[in-house]
């Protein structure tokens, strides 16, 4: 089935990797990829940066409703009364918009600044914190900066240490800004595999290979929902801790799937009623045919997949 997007003329899509009860049912790799190539996951970097709140938060060195200002040294009064969970659901009430150059929190205009901490701690308010989910780069690396202040470690070397590591990730890449900062907003590189394996550990309650690399509860609380974005997010429902939720419609039923999205069509999808887990990289940046082919792409795995319209699986 994954062989239909072979002859895709637009050539930017580069692997489907499938996972079944935690086993590999299929993969495929386009364009002159392969298993070991590397490749940015662009925004779906964000719910790695949830996962590692979470982590930090289960070590003590963070809680969900703590001030956010308490770990994220320098933040002024734009922030005050923001929570690190108001930081991972996208409602600092900065003013923060990427899709508006003149925005004062606009990541293009975060990606230049010279001192980008100095930058995002700067973003003015424009609403109370927590009434308003608000989509932007610059909440979500405040957010890695908060895993930082809260750990101590740079949020890579944090990463590495207690999720790439445990889960037996070796090849990645973050990308740093002029700061010297991991970009915890997105830009994070890695093998379609591996991407996978994050998949599968959080389909599993946060479990890998008998490992807890996070504790159910905590991912149970970061996976939950905490806003509704249909409005104004045709690919999903709801918004979590940087993780999606949709009851997507196959056939004649509705199947629930959390995810973690990038630009370009890059997903990371989880069918809990399937026991599945779909990685799809796609370079696609800034076009939108690349989220609909990720999603058709799913709809074909899931159509293949006979359900009932609960979702559950039908018997065989």
């Amino acid at each position: 089935m994954l062989s239909r997007w072979d002859g895709d003329a637009r050539a930017d899509l580069k692997a489907v990797v499938v996972l079944r009860d935690g086993q590999l049912a299929a993969q495929r790799y386009y364009n002159g990829n392969d298993a070991q190539s590397l490749h940015d996951i662009r925004s779906a970097g964000k719910s790695v940066t949830a996962l590692l709140a979470g982590i930090a938060a289960d070590r003590g060195r963070l809680r969900f409703d703590q001030p956010a200002a308490r770990c994220l040294p320098g933040a002024g009064q734009a922030l005050a009364g923001a929570r690190v969970s108001d930081l991972l659901s996208m409602r600092s009430g900065l003013d923060a918009d990427d899709e508006n150059p003149q925005s004062p929190g606009n990541e293009d205009r975060l990606d230049e600044a010279a001192d980008p901490v100095a930058f995002a701690l700067s973003a003015p308010r424009r609403e109370p914190p927590g009434t308003r989910y608000a989509y932007n780069s610059l909440t979500a690396y405040l957010a890695g900066l908060c895993v930082e202040g809260a750990t101590g470690q740079p949020l890579d070397a944090f990463a590495d240490a207690h999720l790439f590591a445990p889960l037996g990730i070796a090849h990645w890449r973050w990308q740093r800004d002029a700061g010297g900062h991991a970009k915890g907003q997105g830009n994070l590189s890695l093998r379609a595999g591996d991407f996978a394996r994050i998949g599968q550990m959080a389909l599993d309650d946060g479990r890998w290979q008998g490992r807890e690399i996070v504790r159910a509860d905590t991912l149970r609380a970061i996976l939950a929902p905490r806003a509704r974005i249909g409005a104004v997010d045709p690919y999903a429902d709801e918004y979590g801790y940087m993780w999606y939720r949709k009851r997507l419609r196959v056939g004649a039923g509705e199947v629930p799937v959390v995810f973690a999205s990038g630009n370009g069509g890059n997903k990371l999808y989880l069918v809990p009623s399937l026991r599945m887990v779909v990685a799809i990289q796609s370079s696609a940046y800034g076009r939108g045919y690349g989220q609909r082919r990720s999603q058709d792409i799913l709809r074909a795995l899931l159509g293949a997949a006979p359900t009932r319209a609960d979702g559950t699986e039908k018997s065989r």
